[in-house]
């Protein structure tokens, strides 16, 4: 998704999906809002920020191979729709962050608050697997596309050191089990999330590595002073048939993934100050920050497949199209190393929370779960060691890590989770939840427009999964579990 971990950080401390805060109405005030909280400060430039941090990440890496699956036209037509339906749906979204009078009425401050506010129901409870089940993907395909930009640092400097002659074959493994064993020390540290400076890290490095791979794509077409590709992209022969019209599927899937953020949206929203109100701001924040991640997506796209044609990698800066500067490429792999050990404790503590409460509330009265134990450090305060969050979280790392050894595959991984978030988030919550806010008429013509995009945009979905799943089958092929070399 596309990585959308910088954005939560500034915000609220409230920001597991199905926990959410009543707060007594206490009237506007100077310090205070309408809700009881101290007033916010949020612009549309705050906003802006925000969404553009959260997510420019990791699927930028993926769209020169998904441009090349596509062709120059479709390639960049598919990434305009992903922005224009992306933009239109988080409208819809940030219509529905007041209940009620979209000025006045009661907030809503989680994703998963607006559901419950407008649909109810077993459509809650189905917003909530969808969306802890794309938060168990997004942590597998962080601890592979991290492990791989590791191994592309070991890689590039033994190429350099061997002149190029040493073929450097490394297995993945050690590299996701250290992944794995920094995660569960990270995943022990309360609120991590919240850390203040966690947002700016994320943001630099995804900046990072993102300037670094536009860079050497322009550098590589300056260098050759060819534009490489073609107008339908891969040629039948480099591939077969069936494997371009499942791998054209897949890359609607990685496009997908680049562009999700709606998870966020609404915590985004609830830093925003009124009037005017927050929805007409979110729109005008929205609307610039989809701009400008359209136009950088676009360039790291485009430049990309000019640079390497059919021949483009499935992730820019570990595929090897470019081996020098050695040290550029070296300083953008940490960058994205850096940035997934951050993202992935942000997208596992919604996850995380819902676990520990629920267990919880079905056995208060059990030490091992609810006792903390507190130990004392030195010139710190002392640390609470839960026994049950100790255990749970580190199962947790471990089966992810084990299933990202059993599945060490970047490109398929990254167009699936595109695909199983992008329609139930990104567009059939927004848009049932309008209809329900404005009250829409059935089989009007508003409605059977509404209606008619979240059909198209499922049909996208389903392509999209089946071209992933088509892809893991390939690899599985070619596989020998636990030993892959790279």
């Amino acid at each position: 998704m596309g990585d959308n971990d910088a954005g939560r950080n500034h915000l609220h401390s409230n920001q597991v999906f199905d926990l959410s805060i009543d707060v007594l109405p206490q009237g506007g005030s100077k310090c205070f809002d309408d809700d009881g909280r101290i007033k916010r400060t949020g612009t549309v430039w705050t906003a802006s920020a925000h969404i553009i941090t959260a997510v420019i990440g990791s699927g930028v890496l993926s769209l020169a191979w998904a441009t090349a699956q596509l062709g120059w036209i479709a390639g960049p037509a598919v990434m305009f729709l992903f922005s224009f339906v992306t933009y239109y749906t988080s409208t819809l979204l940030a219509a529905c962050y007041r209940s009620g009078d979209p000025v006045n009425g009661k907030r809503n401050y989680t994703y998963m608050d607006v559901v419950r506010s407008n649909l109810g129901g077993v459509k809650v409870k189905i917003c909530g697997w969808v969306q802890y089940v794309n938060l168990f993907g997004v942590a597998i395909g962080y601890t592979i596309a991290s492990s791989i930009s590791m191994m592309a640092i070991k890689r590039s400097n033994c190429f350099h050191s061997s002149g190029g002659k040493n073929p450097c074959h490394v297995n993945s493994n050690p590299y996701m089990i250290a992944f794995g064993i920094v995660e569960i020390i990270f995943s022990q540290i309360p609120d991590f999330d919240q850390l203040w400076w966690l947002s700016i890290v994320a943001a630099v490095m995804s900046f990072t590595y993102s300037t670094i791979g536009l860079g050497l794509g322009i550098a590589k077409v300056a260098e050759t002073g060819k534009i490489r590709g073609s107008l339908t992209g891969i040629t039948i022969g480099t591939v077969t048939q069936a494997q371009k019209i499942w791998r054209s599927f897949q890359a609607l899937g990685d496009m997908a993934f680049a562009y999700s953020y709606s998870l966020i949206l609404i915590e985004i929203q609830d830093t925003l100050k009124a009037p005017p109100s927050e929805s007409k701001t979110m729109k005008k924040a929205t609307l610039l920050s989809v701009g400008v991640t359209t136009l950088f997506y676009m360039l790291c796209g485009c430049m990309g497949y000019a640079a390497f044609g059919d021949l483009s990698p499935g992730n820019l800066l570990t595929g090897f199209g470019f081996y020098n500067p050695f040290w550029l490429l070296d300083i953008a792999n940490a960058a994205i190393v850096i940035h997934l050990v951050g993202a992935y404790q942000v997208y596992c503590q919604p996850l995380f929370a819902f676990v520990e409460k629920t267990a919880a509330e079905k056995f208060p009265n059990s030490e091992f779960i609810t006792r903390d134990i507190k130990i004392p450090i030195p010139g710190f305060r002392p640390y609470n060691l839960n026994l049950f969050r100790l255990v749970w979280r580190t199962h947790f790392v471990i089966i992810t890590t084990l299933i990202s050894m059993l599945l060490p595959f970047f490109n398929d991984i990254v167009g699936l989770l595109g695909a199983l978030g992008f329609w139930p988030l990104t567009v059939y919550f927004p848009v049932e939840m309008y209809i329900s806010q404005k009250k829409i008429p059935k089989w009007s013509t508003r409605w059977l427009c509404l209606q008619i995009l979240s059909i198209a945009c499922l049909i996208i979905t389903i392509a999209a999964a089946a071209g992933s799943v088509a892809g893991v089958m390939l690899d599985l092929k070619s596989y020998k579990p636990f030993s892959t070399d790279y």
